[in-house]
């Protein structure tokens, strides 16, 4: 049981780190930080099946708290996206004379 606790213990640490990033406006290190969180909560309902049924009590409430943030933080990050417009190069009119003419 202390390896569970360990990571939610690295997860909640991460969504705090999170919670700060997003005050700073770092919203890519903040989603950064809570895509690490998904990641342990995944490894620990992979691992639900082999947990005493104590183990799935303490882990299971801890583990819902930090889902909790998680959503609270992620809500605050907003979407990021690439731009996808595509637009005409500038042309420079430098750029089409001869060295010793510039």
């Amino acid at each position: 049981m202390d390896h569970h606790l360990k990571l939610l213990a690295e997860a909640s640490l991460a969504v705090g780190e999170a919670e700060e990033a997003i005050a700073d406006g770092a919203f890519h290190r903040a989603s950064e930080r809570l895509d690490g969180v998904r990641e342990v909560l995944a490894e620990l309902r992979s691992r639900w099946a082999e947990m005493t049924a104590a183990e799935r009590r303490v882990v299971g409430g801890t583990a819902r708290a930090v889902r909790e943030r998680l959503d609270a933080a992620a809500a605050q990050v907003p979407r990021l996206s690439a731009v996808s417009e595509m637009v005409a190069p500038e042309v420079d009119p430098e750029q089409e004379l001869e060295p010793e003419a510039a």
